[in-house]
Parts: C-alpha cells; sequence; structure tokens
C-alpha cells in the first residue's frame, strides 16, 4: 500500500481531536496543526509548511465557528473561513495535495421543507454562513482536486458543543428552555470522520461537493430530550420548549441535508450515533 501523508488543520477542535482519535492504517501518518503551529490566513507561512511534508491530503477542520460572534467580527470570520481556506487551496494546487473542506449547512437559508441537495442554490442568512459559502468559493475557484462536505450540528465528547453543554446542565439537575424553531440534524464527528477516512481510503476521484449529516431530522429541543433520555436520575419534565430566542445571527429554520450521494454504509441514525457518543463520554 502507497504511504499516505495527511495534514489536519484546526486540530484542537473538536472534530481535529476525534480525528487525533482515530485508527489508522498502517501506511497512513498525520501532522496536526491548530493555530499556534500553521496560522491558514498567512499564505508564505502555509507554503512555508507544506515544502517540508509531501501530504496527499489536507483537511481543512480549521473554522471560525461563534456564529453569535461573527456577527460582530465579521473581519475575523472572512479571514479564518473564506481567506483561509482559498489559502490552503491555492497551495494545494501548488502542491498536488487534495484538499478536504470541512462546511456547514448555514450556506443555506432555510426556507425549504425537504431536504437540500448540493446543487441548491445557497443564501445564507448570517454572518458565519456567509465567509463559509465564500470560502467554498474560493475554493472551487482555485483547485480541481477537493472535496467540500457540508454538515450540521457537529457533537462529539471533545471541546465546546450543544451534547456536551446539555449534559452538564442534566446533571446538575438544571432547568432547560431549548428553542424549537430550527430543524435540522446532529451529526457524531465519529461518523464524519469515517466518511472523509472512506474517501482517502477508497482513493475516489469523484471531487466536489458532498452533504454529510447523520440521518433524521429533529428541533434542539428534540435533541435536548433524546440526551435526557439517557440521564435516569433526570426529570426531562425539565426541559421547556420555546419558540424562539433573541439572537443576533438569524439561523436558517430548516437546514436538513439529503445523503444522496453518501454510501448506504456511512447513513447513520442520529439517535443511534447519540447513544454511542454519550456512552463514551461515560
Amino acid at each position: 500500500m502507497n504511504p499516505i501523508h495527511v495534514l489536519v488543520t484546526g486540530g484542537k477542535g473538536q472534530l481535529g481531536l476525534t480525528f487525533k482519535e482515530a485508527n489508522y492504517a498502517e501506511n497512513e501518518t498525520y501532522v496536526f496543526v491548530d493555530k499556534d503551529e500553521l496560522d491558514i490566513t498567512n499564505k508564505s507561512v502555509i507554503e512555508g509548511f507544506f515544502a517540508n511534508y509531501n501530504f496527499q491530503y489536507c483537511i481543512n477542520c480549521a473554522a471560525y465557528t461563534n456564529v453569535e460572534q461573527a456577527e460582530t467580527d465579521k473581519e475575523t470570520a472572512f479571514l479564518i473561513n473564506a481567506d483561509g481556506a482559498k489559502y490552503l487551496a491555492e497551495v494545494c494546487n501548488t502542491f498536488g495535495t487534495t484538499l478536504i473542506h470541512i462546511s456547514t449547512d448555514y450556506v443555506f437559508d432555510g426556507e425549504k421543507t425537504v431536504p437540500y441537495v448540493e446543487t441548491d442554490i445557497t443564501g445564507p442568512i448570517n454572518v458565519y454562513g456567509d465567509s463559509k459559502l465564500q470560502g467554498e468559493d474560493y475554493i472551487r475557484a482555485v483547485l480541481s482536486n477537493h472535496f467540500i462536505i457540508r454538515t450540521s450540528w457537529l457533537y462529539s465528547k471533545n471541546g465546546k458543543n450543544f451534547l456536551k453543554t446539555i449534559a452538564n446542565k442534566i446533571q446538575e439537575q438544571a432547568d432547560l428552555k431549548i428553542t424549537t424553531a430550527e430543524r435540522g440534524t446532529p451529526t457524531s464527528c465519529v461518523d464524519l470522520v469515517d466518511f472523509v477516512l472512506f474517501i482517502m481510503r477508497s482513493n475516489n476521484k469523484s471531487y466536489g461537493t458532498y452533504h454529510y449529516s447523520n440521518e433524521g431530522e429533529v428541533t434542539w429541543y428534540d435533541f435536548g430530550l433524546e440526551i435526557a433520555k439517557h440521564y435516569t436520575d433526570y426529570d426531562s419534565a425539565k426541559i421547556t420548549p420555546v419558540a424562539a430566542f433573541k439572537t443576533q445571527a438569524q439561523r436558517p429554520a430548516y437546514s436538513v441535508m439529503s445523503k444522496s450521494k453518501i454510501p448506504a454504509d456511512f447513513r447513520r441514525d442520529w439517535k443511534v450515533s447519540l447513544k454511542r457518543v454519550i456512552d463514551s463520554l461515560r
């Protein structure tokens, strides 16, 4: 088997940390970097870094993900999510590296009532989604050998995410109010990592945009209730549905994505995946 050398950016985020925990084949070597080790907003720094390796793949997990804060920090959001993606794509093009870029369901406006397909018209309604879409556009313009993978509502046992926040509140026996205003699909980082590894190991050359999330569609309130089911000493009646919270950033009301391009083996029920992650949290 030919050796596969892989760069993973955003190595200290929840998705990067999940990649670190994956089971790798003997022919695979990974270099994990965070912003302190590699500034993706500086093209010359990226070029210098790539010159020291022979990467077949770059998995870009680096992102500005604070949806609320992006509304008042637009410059930084675009610098990381748009310019950073462009610089990585340009350098990957120079060195013959395939870029696997993680994007978001928030590139859509949420006006649909059936799952979004990859070719649907985009129309982000917040700065975060706008910056991620710009990153996608830059990649498509400069690099042919790329995979853009849009995902949604990511959670894991690592970092900060909805699952860990709610689980902590449940263990504190707290009362919770959770919105019903958005409908989407919770997605386990473990499953997303499995799909990305499949792309590399199968030597997939069908470049382009893919939608990857778990199967099913729920509100954040539904997600919270399902988490609570796994903590039997907590009364789920303490979780109250609310129509909406006042926030700076608008969110798409519906952002469920079609997984028609994904092999059946990787279409995993969100409740089953959630149980696995909660079990690992314990």
